[in-house]
Parts: structure tokens; sequence; C-alpha cells
């Protein structure tokens, strides 16, 4: 069915930025949402930002807003993380999903990728 890669993580110095990247194929996405989540080592997966495929609306978990930001490009089935002031707090394995509700929990989303390394240093 649905398959999700993540792209572009890779280590970072604080203070730094990256883009990630999730290419999403195999169906449609209209009344999607589309988030990014995180799992650092011997923590919970947290969620760090979503947005509805089919409209312009986006939200942040408070420890992202002001340095991150959500994006899509339809015509490429794509969903993007801009990371800037990078912090070593944000080191962590982000994954891309999509689901029918979703939003900023994590059983509201169906499909998982395989997840991308984000490593800042300090």
């Amino acid at each position: 069915q649905v398959q999700l890669v993540e792209s572009g993580g890779e280590l970072v110095q604080a203070g730094g930025s990256l883009r990630l990247s999730c290419a999403a194929s195999g169906r449609t996405f209209t009344n999607y949402r589309m988030g990014w989540f995180r799992q650092a080592p011997g923590k919970e997966r947290e969620f760090v930002a979503a947005i509805a495929w089919s409209e312009r609306v986006t939200i942040y978990a408070d420890s992202v807003k002001g340095r991150f930001a959500i994006s899509r490009d339809n015509a490429k089935n794509t969903v993007y993380l801009q990371m800037n002031s990078l912090k070593p707090e944000d080191t962590a394995v982000y994954y891309c999903a999509a689901g029918p509700t979703g939003w900023n929990r994590s059983n509201g989303y169906t499909y998982w990728g395989q997840g991308t390394q984000v490593t800042v240093s300090s």
C-alpha cells in the first residue's frame, strides 16, 4: 500500500540546519495528515510537526516552534521538515508518518517510514 521513505538525516553541528524529506507513494493522500515524529535512545517517540496533505494547516511541538517548519510538495508527493538552529537535544531518529486523523497523536497515523538519523553535535 503506502510507502514512506525518509531521507536527509546526517551529522550536523549545533546551530546548523537540515532538511528532511519524506517521499510518499502507493495512494493518494487527500484528507490525510502527514507528520514527523522523533525518538531518541531511551526516550519515547514524540511528536514534532504535522501538516494536512490537502490544505496548508500545520502544527508543531512546543520544543521546535520557531525552529522547525513542515511543508509539502503535492506534485512530488513529498513532505519536508526544515530544521534550523539545531540543538543536541534534537538528536534522534526522525520518522515520517501518514494517517487519516494524525495530528500530534501517533495512533492517528497508519503508515510509517523507516526513519532517518539526525545527530547534532555540541
